[in-house]
């Protein structure tokens, strides 16, 4: 695997987990005083953005993982 090739695994790797830590941040910002059902189901579908975004970063890091253990171990 060639170096620009690893450069663009770790850059999606990074937009990913940034993206991640952006949906942890917006459904933590929806923790409010507000107990209400609009409230709380905004809260829900906040979790659930960050639920996905969890998994794409994960994706994105299991897939520059591989590139690291081809480039540097042949597998």
């Amino acid at each position: 695997m060639e170096k620009q090739d690893l450069d663009q695994l770790r850059l999606a790797y990074k937009n990913a987990t940034d993206a991640w830590v952006a949906a942890i941040r917006a459904e933590e910002a929806l923790a409010t005083p507000d107990h209400s059902m609009v409230a709380m189901e905004h809260w829900d579908t906040a979790h659930f953005a960050e639920e996905d975004a969890h998994a794409k970063a994960r994706e994105a890091r299991e897939a520059y993982k591989d590139g690291l253990r081809g480039a540097n171990y042949g597998i």
